[in-house]
C-alpha cells in the first residue's frame, strides 16, 4: 500500500514537471520580443545615435549664455573610425535649450599639429592627437572674457547688429575653437538679439 501511494505521488510529480516544462516551451515559442533586443549598452563610448556609433564624448560647464549659470558644453566623436568620424560641438543651457550645435570633421583637430609632430606620420599617431585634442577642446584658455575686445575690428560675416551688441555687453564670454577648415574661430552669445554668433578670422 505504501509503495502504492509512493508510486502515485511520483508520478504525479513528474506530470507536473512535465506540464511546467511544456508551458514554459509553449510561453518561449509564442514570445515575439528577441531576448538580445533587451541588452542596453552601457552609456558614453560605444553608444549608438541615429545609427552613428560614438566614439567618445568630452563634456564641460562654463559661464556663457547667463552670468548666474553655466551652460553645457559637449563634444561627441561620432562615425566608424576616429579618423573619418565628425566632431559634434553642442552647447546647452542649463535648462537644456541649445545654442549651438555644429558639426565639423575630427581631422579639422589635426592642423596646426602636423608640423609639430613627427608621429602624425601614422594613422595611430593621428587618432591619438584627435583624443588628446578633445581632451583639450574645453580648457579654462579657450575661453575668452569679453567676449569682443575693444581692440577687435568687425569680421566681414557679421551683421552690424550683432556686432555691436556684442561690444556693448562687457560680460560677455567668448570660446575659441577650430572651424571644420582647421582655422580658429570664437562662439559668442548676443544677450541683446537671444542667441549664439561665431566670429571668424
Amino acid at each position: 500500500m505504501k509503495t502504492s501511494v509512493s508510486t502515485l505521488l511520483l508520478v504525479a510529480g513528474l506530470l507536473q514537471l512535465s506540464v511546467s516544462c511544456v508551458s514554459t516551451e509553449h510561453e518561449m515559442a509564442a514570445s515575439t520580443k528577441d531576448p538580445r533586443s533587451t541588452y542596453v549598452p552601457p552609456t558614453g563610448a560605444g553608444r549608438r545615435i541615429n545609427s552613428t556609433t560614438v566614439l567618445n564624448t568630452v563634456r564641460a560647464t562654463h559661464t556663457f549664455s547667463d552670468p548666474k549659470t553655466k551652460d553645457n558644453f559637449q563634444l561627441q566623436l561620432r562615425g566608424p573610425r576616429i579618423l573619418s568620424s565628425h566632431l559634434h560641438l553642442i552647447v546647452t543651457t542649463a535648462k537644456g535649450d541649445t545654442l549651438r550645435h555644429e558639426v565639423m570633421p575630427a581631422k579639422a583637430l589635426l592642423v596646426g599639429s602636423e608640423e609639430q609632430d613627427s608621429k602624425l606620420v601614422t594613422v595611430r599617431g593621428q587618432e591619438i592627437t584627435v583624443l588628446r585634442n578633445m581632451n583639450a577642446f574645453f580648457t579654462e584658455d579657450h575661453f575668452t572674457h569679453p567676449a569682443v575686445p575693444s581692440t577687435a575690428t568687425q569680421p566681414a560675416d557679421l551683421s552690424e547688429q550683432e556686432w555691436a551688441s556684442l561690444r556693448t555687453d562687457p560680460s560677455g564670454v567668448g570660446f575659441d575653437y577650430p572651424s571644420a577648415t582647421g582655422s580658429e574661430q570664437r562662439l559668442a552669445y548676443s544677450r541683446k538679439l537671444g542667441r549664439a554668433v561665431v566670429l571668424s578670422e
